[in-house]
């Protein structure tokens, strides 16, 4: 017997996501020896197998319909979240973990700034006020004399920030017309593909494979199916709110549990970032509630 949606199961689902997202730099720090390529590969085929069995578990005899109307449109979703895994787990074994969900957080500003060129939709001055102090804290975060290893980190958590928008706006762009969790499933069997390559060997301990099969599983795949159930009963202005927990937690665990103290211009600067969050997010339901 299924129970229906309600906002107050929405939130819960959306508040448990952002917990379970921010747990990846923990991971990520208790791998001990495996080559990121290598947890990459196994995270993300660890991904699909969850999300698979999710849709399996919600469309019973409909599940290959489900992959039979996956539309080109719909293998941009793919691909672009496959990439932004890539990035975002390099981001992780490049970086501090603060620094990384920081400068993601950015992500609905980068989100805005392409439905604008894509779709035309317009961009509201709270937005664009959000997005220049949003900026401001990103260069405070990196300008603290961050090393070589670090701007590549950066650099790939930025890629990342740009993967996740482009599938935010296919997404959009898609709107209801179909089902796209089929094609968010395949995100991980692409993201193995696109590894094999730079791959140096499948070999991994059974400790490290763990921990990448708990990133793929536990972290993103919980995660994203939380989110998706959350969706349907929560406004979309609130989503970002509700899922802060992730940015909020994720340098709190590495700190607890890993003793990873980020800096005074990393916690300064994500102030900064948060706090334009936050500011889009109620300006948003502001909008919301203005408009109902």
């Amino acid at each position: 017997m299924t129970h229906p949606q309600t906002y107050a199961r929405g939130v819960l689902f959306i508040l448990l996501a952002g917990i379970f997202l921010s747990t990846a730099g923990l991971l990520v720090r208790n791998i001990e020896s495996a080559n990121p390529w290598t947890v990459l590969f196994y995270r993300s085929l660890a991904f699909s197998v969850t999300v698979l069995l999710f849709v399996f578990w919600h469309n019973r005899r409909s599940t290959l319909q489900r992959y039979r109307e996956i539309r080109p449109l719909d293998l941009i979703v793919t691909l672009a979240l496959g990439m932004g895994f890539i990035f975002y787990l390099l981001s992780l074994f490049s970086t501090s973990v603060a620094n990384t969900v920081l400068l993601l957080s950015t992500g609905p500003f980068i989100a805005a700034a392409l439905a604008w060129l894509v779709l035309r939709e317009r961009v509201a001055g709270s937005t664009v006020a959000a997005a220049l102090v949003a900026i401001i804290g990103v260069l405070i975060m990196v300008s603290g004399g961050i090393s070589a290893t670090d701007w590549r980190g950066v650099i790939y958590a930025l890629l990342a920030v740009l993967a996740f928008a482009v599938m935010i706006v296919t997404l959009r762009k898609i709107g209801t017309q179909r089902d796209t969790l089929a094609a968010v499933s395949l995100a991980g069997v692409a993201a193995a593909l696109l590894c094999l390559p730079f791959m140096p060997t499948f070999a991994i301990s059974g400790h490290d494979l763990l921990m990448a099969i708990m990133l793929g599983s536990v972290q993103i795949g919980f995660g994203f199916i939380l989110i998706t159930l959350g969706t349907r009963s929560v406004p979309s202005a609130q989503v970002p709110l509700l899922a802060l927990g992730e940015t909020a937690l994720a340098p709190v665990w590495v700190w607890l549990f890993v003793a990873e103290v980020p800096t005074v211009n990393t916690l300064f600067g994500g102030g900064l970032v948060l706090a334009a969050v936050l500011f889009q997010g109620l300006a948003g339901l502001r909008r919301r509630s203005i408009s109902a």
